[in-house]
């Protein structure tokens, strides 16, 4: 071939590239879009039994495309508090058994219905007017894409298999350490184990690589590289998160030397080739089952040892007695982007932690009222600063959030979740007046009368009540009819509570029982303890209307 052919094929074969790694992510992201709210579920569920681990792993992983998307996401959630050591290990298995999917696919031939796909796909994305039929059309467009590209590369590569230099530098990868570091470093710079197999059966198809000796230990290296993701995503996370890390290397790492020995000391790819033979099947079917071969046979054989590898990874990688920062959310991570479900669950998470703050807040600013605490005053103004900050920092998240590529039930529930933390910063901002009512009355050193003091004892049970069950039908995020039937009586018993004690107030100014100074702290007292009900109020109905219903009729 000419140097311009050659050239020109190089072009092409970078454009199919380009074209494979689209259609992949393409696929990947509407599978999981498609998932939606099932995907959410299913990782909520997971426990420490590390085999169920394992399943949903390997499921999420199979949906997402990519085990390296599943360890940065394993990463995120364990930096969000949404996941464990424990936990994460059995995940860490599955996505490596997950991610053999596409080798899978990729390995059957259908060269010929791959426009249709990319037709159907272009067709209903076009024409749709609703997200989820749209997903569908993505993964069908990415699908065929992700067959085309690989044929592209595989047509416009054929010129290399006829290269002796080529053919040289094929024929060192049979040599396990050569192997074994090119896989590595290939796939740690393109961060996906799938493309690089993906890759590699272009170049078999292309006959570059003639033998199976040639690939197999390039796989193993690959398995390793593809840790790079979750070690990148670790960077500047929390001590667990870079555990998990550590422990996904391991894992890869004992896999591929137990997996290198047995292929140098066993004929491994001699069965193989007996039970994929490649005359019928095909050099890169071959490849595609050692893929699998490998990531099943070191999840059987290392799964059962996982309690020593997570052993090892505390010893190398020990726990820290850390300060945690006050000033800080607890569930936004940044990583979890890429996985907009549970970027919706950590966003619902915080919320719930801010409305616990608001809450306890108020807690304290009753405390001091009634008390004349100094300490409990230091602690609102405390939180209060991190009221504020977490309303910020969520509501940056949610724009964020709402700029993804998200269900319509998921952008209903971002609505939702942020009209509530103005609520519930607003409950904040009033735990901070009644403070300074608790301030006037200590500095004037001001007594309100007996009665007085029983009516705001009244009120605050009411709203106390109010917090309470308003916060427990928030947190649900489920209609409980009968506690929502609960909150409303409240909320309108502290209504009419608060007119009768301001009509007592002024029975007692009459009287000359109460003074001016002190009736002024009263009144301020009754509007602020409204206030903070009618908040708690619109916190606990903060729920999306297709599941709140028509609940005042109801009710």
């Amino acid at each position: 071939m000419s140097t311009y052919s050659i050239i020109l094929s190089f072009i092409m074969a970078l454009g199919g590239l380009g074209l494979f790694l689209i259609g992949m992510k393409s696929m990947g992201e509407g599978l999981e879009l498609a998932a939606g709210n099932k995907l959410r579920t299913l990782l909520q569920k997971i426990t420490s039994n590390k085999f169920f681990a394992m399943l949903v792993g390997t499921l999420v992983t199979a949906v997402i495309q990519s085990s390296s998307a599943t360890d940065a996401m394993v990463v995120g959630f364990a930096n969000a508090g949404l996941m464990e050591l424990g936990q994460a290990i059995g995940v860490l298995f599955g996505a490596k058994i997950g991610t053999t999917v596409t080798s899978l696919l990729m390995a059957i031939d259908i060269k010929a219905f791959v426009p249709i796909f990319i037709f159907l796909g272009a067709v209903v994305i076009t024409f749709s007017h609703k997200n989820n039929r749209k997903y569908y059309g993505q993964i069908a467009a990415g699908f065929g894409m992700l067959f085309l590209g690989l044929s592209l590369m595989s047509e416009n590569l054929k010129w290399m298999g006829e290269s002796q230099a080529f053919v040289s530098i094929a024929d060192n990868l049979s040599f396990p350490l050569v192997g074994v570091f090119v896989g590595f470093v290939f796939t740690a710079i393109i961060q996906s184990s799938s493309a690089s197999v993906g890759i590699l059966m272009a170049l078999a198809m292309a006959g570059v690589i003639t033998d199976l000796n040639q690939a197999v230990f390039v796989i193993y290296g690959f398995n390793i590289g593809a840790c790079s993701a979750a070690f990148i995503s670790s960077l500047g996370a929390n001590r667990t998160a870079k555990q998990i890390a550590l422990a996904n290397f391991l894992i890869s790492a004992f896999g591929a030397l137990i997996m290198t020995l047995a292929t140098i000391f066993l004929p491994l790819t001699t069965w193989i080739g007996y039970l994929i033979p490649r005359e019928t099947l095909g050099l890169p079917a071959q490849i595609s089952a050692t893929h699998i071969f490998f990531n099943v046979a070191i999840t059987v054989i290392l799964l059962p040892f996982s309690d020593l590898i997570l052993k090892l990874t505390m010893l190398i990688l020990p726990e820290l007695d850390e300060d945690k920062e006050k000033m800080a959310a607890v569930y936004l991570d940044s990583r979890l982007l890429t996985t907009p479900p549970m970027a919706v669950l950590s966003v619902e998470n915080e919320c719930k932690r801010l409305a616990a703050l608001s809450r306890k807040n108020y807690h304290y600013a009753m405390k001091a009222f009634f008390e004349q605490d100094t300490a409990a005053i230091a602690k609102v103004e405390k939180n209060e600063k991190v009221i504020d900050y977490l309303t910020s920092e969520i509501t940056r998240f949610i724009v964020k959030i709402n700029g993804l590529d998200i269900l319509d039930s998921d952008r209903k529930t971002m609505g939702v979740m942020y009209s509530a933390i103005q609520d519930m910063e607003r409950i904040g901002d009033h735990a901070e007046n009644i403070v300074d009512c608790a301030r006037q009355m200590m500095d004037n050193k001001m007594k309100f009368t007996e009665t007085a003091m029983d009516e705001i004892h009244k009120l605050d049970e009411l709203t106390t009540k109010l917090l309470d069950d308003g916060l427990t039908l928030f947190n649900a995020q489920e209609v409980d009819f009968s506690l929502a039937k609960t909150i409303i009586e409240t909320e309108s018993a502290l209504d009419s509570q608060v007119k009768i004690y301001k009509y007592n107030h002024i029975r007692r100014m009459n009287a000359g029982i109460c003074s001016a100074e002190n009736g002024t702290v009263f009144l301020d007292m009754l509007t602020i303890l409204e206030r903070v009900g009618d908040h708690a109020n619109n916190v606990a109905f903060s729920i999306p209307r297709n599941k709140l219903g028509n609940i005042v009729k109801k009710v």
